[in-house]
């Protein structure tokens, strides 16, 4: 898939259109990825330049403190989904989106890269034979990039 995705919030009052092509889509089973997401793994999908524009109200934002890079987290005001997150330095920000995928409104070609961060994969969660497996955080270019439609 290609160009432009749509997607909102729980409760509709957020929409978005990502124009752009996803880059890499991933699980993280993080401790930080689950408590955000409230399950077991939170998943992205990654848009390398690409440009959101919102319809509806403007989600609101924190910043998630990192080394070296922190992050813009975006979720509506009124539902409390996040949508998606920005990181940026001091430089400005980094050219990935990273979007919560649960919100697209087409997820049928959803299927992770990669699982990263499985030391901390809950009890009963279980990978296929053929997944990309990291413990931890991998490097970027150890992490398989998009290649779909």
């Amino acid at each position: 898939m290609g160009g432009n995705y749509k997607g909102g919030c729980q409760c509709g009052a957020v929409r978005y259109k990502v124009f752009g092509r996803p880059a890499m889509i991933w699980a993280c089973h993080c401790t930080i990825c689950q408590r955000q997401s409230g399950s077991a793994f939170g998943m992205a999908v990654v848009f390398q330049n690409a440009k959101i524009d919102i319809e509806g109200t403007q989600p609101a934002h924190f910043v998630r403190a990192g080394r070296g890079q922190s992050a813009r987290c975006y979720f509506c005001r009124q539902c409390g989904t996040r949508i998606y997150h920005q990181w940026f330095n001091d430089q400005g920000d980094i050219p990935y989106l990273n979007l919560k995928p649960g919100t697209l409104d087409d997820t049928s070609w959803l299927r992770p890269g990669c699982h990263m961060w499985t030391q901390h994969a809950q009890p009963g969660v279980t990978f296929a034979p053929d997944d990309v497996i990291f413990k931890q955080q991998p490097r970027p270019e150890e992490v398989p990039l998009y290649d779909g439609p």
